[in-house]
């Protein structure tokens, strides 16, 4: 790939930090739900950094609604919007006054505009046979009607080897940087590099700064690697819920990517599926059984609506792994109805400062079910974090001396205990307490000379 006028790791140099709307809306957020949480995160979560508001799949998707109803009973929409030359504007069911007041009104709040893009075009512009802004060549021309993602049927590959290709791309991410977006996430894309790096393309020759995200993570390989960094954030897990089961699988995507760092390129854990869930998928009744008489597939996302099935000493444990994996923090639950828990992890200054100190943690120990991660602090050998996760369904009893977590650059270290739970003790050479099932203990340490010298 030819050398690229922008550097576009500079736009993160740390983790991002922002709201995503599909682990409670799904594909089906609208105007409405969209600037609720909009102005809530403005106020809950920007002070603490969270910069990126960005809208998931679904936006461009002309929904049947049933009366009464703010949600419709399908996973995907049956028709999309388009413009003449094959672009995705945005439906008439969910944003009667198109996407510009939302886009203006979360910059008007200091924040960031961001948006879901589903990798190639779609299927209706090649239907249509729409030409390609610019060019003679028409939406038919580029299509791979072969290249058809499993899981979401709104558009065909584009095959970029033929004429017009990166033409459409370029028009069509062009198209969003008019609009005001600031960072793009491309989803069925980490297994079709040739499309990644078209994107990047595009993005370089727009006038406007546009993070790019890239998903799913089932898809991700460290082969392709070096296309992945030409990226921002690369997803490595599959799509993350509230479950043990999900956080154990982030735990191994950690690992088994452990060694890839580069500045401004960010390895991806998926959206914190803290607060409220599923929202589009209403636990009633007369909702089921609608779903039902038609025979619909389950809407995308899991399960039904609710408060975030994780408990305490997993939710601790979840956001110590962000946390120390430098992983971007991106909220899921819908903000107006989360829980002050959630809001309290979330803005935690101290798990803050760990995820935005930028360095991706490694596994220092492991015994048995139990693990340590550490996260030095940038430019310090003394100062740094560590976790102390039970990986086990059942409490566990813990000794560990400093000597094991390689602890080896200051004569003795200052250990603080973030959460302030489980209690532990600390006698200068080794760490001892229990830690509750699936639980963790979370410290800051710092060597003594580090102390002394700010006293």
């Amino acid at each position: 790939m030819e050398t690229l006028r922008k550097n576009q790791h500079a736009l993160t140099p740390v983790p991002p930090m922002g709201w995503n709307s599909f682990d409670c809306y799904g594909c089906a957020a609208s105007e409405k739900v969209l600037l609720e949480n909009l102005e809530v995160m403005a106020e809950r979560l920007k002070d603490a950094g969270y910069e990126y508001f960005v809208v998931d799949n679904g936006w461009f998707a002309e929904y049947e609604i049933a009366p009464g109803q703010s949600f419709p009973t399908v996973k995907h929409a049956l028709d999309v919007r388009v413009d003449e030359y094959g672009r995705y504007l945005p439906s008439h069911c969910y944003f009667p006054n198109g996407l510009q007041p939302l886009i203006d009104r979360t910059h008007e709040l200091g924040l960031k505009f961001g948006i879901h893009i589903m990798r190639g075009i779609s299927r209706k512009s090649v239907e249509m046979n729409l030409p390609i802004y610019g060019t003679p060549y028409r939406a038919a021309d580029i299509a791979n009607t072969s290249d058809i993602c499993k899981w979401c049927h709104y558009n065909y590959g584009v095959d970029m080897d033929r004429p017009g290709a990166q033409e459409f791309y370029n028009s069509w991410i062009g198209q969003l940087a008019d609009w005001g977006v600031d960072f793009i996430k491309a989803d069925d894309i980490t297994g079709f590099p040739r499309e990644i790096e078209a994107i990047v393309k595009a993005i370089e020759q727009c006038d406007r700064d546009i993070v790019l995200s890239l998903s799913p993570g089932g898809q991700t390989t460290g082969e392709r690697m070096d296309t992945y960094s030409m990226a921002n954030m690369l997803r490595t897990t599959k799509d993350v819920w509230d479950n043990q089961h999900d956080i154990d699988k982030a735990f191994d995507k950690w690992l088994e990517f452990n060694d890839v760092r580069k500045d401004g390129f960010w390895l991806d854990m998926d959206m914190i599926p803290f607060g409220h869930l599923t929202v589009w998928r209403p636990n009633d009744q007369q909702h089921t059984e609608s779903i039902v008489s038609h025979q619909e597939e389950l809407f995308s996302g899991k399960g039904s609506e609710r408060m975030s099935g994780l408990n305490r000493s997993q939710m601790l444990t979840f956001i110590t792994m962000r946390a120390l994996a430098a992983s971007p923090l991106f909220m899921g639950g819908a903000l107006p109805t989360t829980d002050e828990f959630s809001f309290e992890l979330l803005t935690n200054p101290d798990m803050i400062a760990c995820n935005q100190n930028g360095v991706m943690g490694h596994r220092v120990y492991q015994k048995e079910d139990i693990e340590v991660w550490s996260t030095q602090k940038r430019d310090s050998l003394t100062e740094g974090w560590l976790g102390v996760f039970n990986r086990s369904e059942e409490p566990k009893s813990v000794e560990i001396s400093l000597q094991e977590l390689s602890l080896w650059h200051s004569p003795a270290y200052h250990l603080r205990n973030i959460w302030k739970e489980p209690t532990m003790y600390y006698d200068g050479t080794k760490i001892e307490t229990q830690i509750d099932a699936n639980g963790v203990l979370f410290l800051q340490f710092i060597g003594w000379n580090e102390v002394a010298s700010t006293l």
